[in-house]
């Protein structure tokens, strides 16, 4: 697989919340749109907002994606689509809460029948490259599934 060769050692990212009323604030960063945040419904928040419950288990979600892509790049693979389902599971442990795992389930299309093993290679290794995953001290299962497009429109699965 190839190697990703970045000259800077260290990146800053920051943000900023502003809080609104009751348990909402407004996340920012510079050049990016507002993304409203709250507690969610299950410790007295608020429903339909974005909490950081939800942020955490997309910021592992869209990590394995983008490194997903970068490799499935690099390897020249023809990738026709890519769909992930993920849930993170948040359990009390010791008094406090903590997530124990995070599951992933990526739907992946490719071109070539011939591409289908080549994938499925890729996310064997994918959660030891993305650096939300490993920054984090939960368990992550990535559970592929893997089609080639037919040349009549079909799929075959893995």
């Amino acid at each position: 697989m190839a190697q990703i060769k970045i000259k800077n050692k260290r990146f800053i990212y920051g943000n900023s919340i502003k809080w609104e009323k009751e348990k909402r604030g407004l996340l920012s960063s510079a050049g990016k749109p507002y993304i409203e945040v709250a507690t969610p419904p299950e410790f007295k928040g608020h429903v339909g907002i974005w909490s950081p419950e939800d942020l955490f288990v997309a910021s592992v979600n869209s990590c394995i994606m983008t490194t997903f892509l970068y490799y499935a790049q690099k390897e020249n693979l023809e990738i026709l689509s890519y769909e992930t389902q993920a849930e993170g599971v948040l359990e009390r442990i010791e008094d406090q809460f903590i997530f124990t795992e995070i599951r992933l389930k990526p739907s992946v299309l490719v071109k070539k029948d011939s591409d289908v093993l080549k994938v499925n290679n890729l996310f064997s290794f994918l959660k030891k490259k993305c650096l939300i995953s490993n920054s984090i001290k939960s368990k992550i299962e990535v559970i592929p599934e893997i089609k080639a497009e037919v040349e009549k429109g079909e799929s075959l699965n893995d």
